[in-house]
């Protein structure tokens, strides 16, 4: 695969609800560079298997994934508990996670002209897909801040869950993550680590920003 050359490339991996996809956007917006939540094509995946249930199948899945466009993963929708659990089995499939892979890459190497460059966040972004990142990043936070920042997001359209049931979920949607055969979770030994528990958006934001500013310049 061809890549192009001199650009800004950003690897991000964290667990659930620890605030990488918004460090992530903040970034892209700062640095001009394409943002994808690759979690999103995950749960994009799950949500056709909650739709087609047994007409589900990998022919499917190719057709589906060959036509999307990013604007097509910002669907409030996909952010529903059952759909990331169904997105957690679907990431165990070696032929779909091949397809999801393939689109990554290309968002990551080969993003648009007007782009300097991309920032991937997800799971396996600094282990698998870029591992020769310009900057990778392992975002995290306790589980009990995580939780409380997913119910608000909750709350705040509408979903009648209970805090009780969100701490549940993501306790759930970590093990499925870390424990699963292909891709787990994991900190690689060159990512850069940043506990967002206790940091407020703008002051991650600042910490990482600080981090790249000083090797771009150099």
């Amino acid at each position: 695969m061809k890549k192009r050359k001199n650009i800004i490339t950003v690897a991000i991996d964290s667990p659930a609800a620890a605030g990488a996809g918004t460090q992530a956007k903040m970034i892209s917006k700062a640095y001009n560079l394409i943002y994808l939540d690759t979690g999103k094509i995950y749960r994009y995946v799950g949500n056709l298997k909650l739709i087609y249930g047994t007409n589900f199948n990998y022919q499917l899945v190719k057709k589906k994934i060959n036509k999307i466009n990013i604007k097509d993963l910002n669907n409030k929708k996909l952010l529903a508990d059952k759909i990331a659990l169904s997105a957690s089995i679907i990431a165990k499939d070696n032929k779909i996670r091949n397809l999801v892979k393939k689109f990554q890459l290309n968002i990551a190497y080969n993003p648009p002209i007007k782009f300097a460059g991309s920032v991937l966040d997800g799971r396996d972004i600094t282990s698998v897909i870029m591992k020769d990142a310009m900057f990778k990043f392992f975002i995290t936070a306790d589980l009990k801040t995580r939780a409380k920042r997913r119910y608000l997001e909750y709350k705040k359209l509408k979903n009648k869950i209970s805090f009780k049931e969100v701490l549940k979920n993501l306790e759930k949607r970590d093990y499925l993550d870390k424990n699963r055969k292909n891709s787990p979770l994991r900190r690689t030994k060159d990512s850069i680590l940043i506990n967002t528990s206790k940091l407020s958006k703008k002051a991650s934001f600042y910490k990482i920003k600080a981090i790249m500013d000083k090797k771009i310049r150099n």
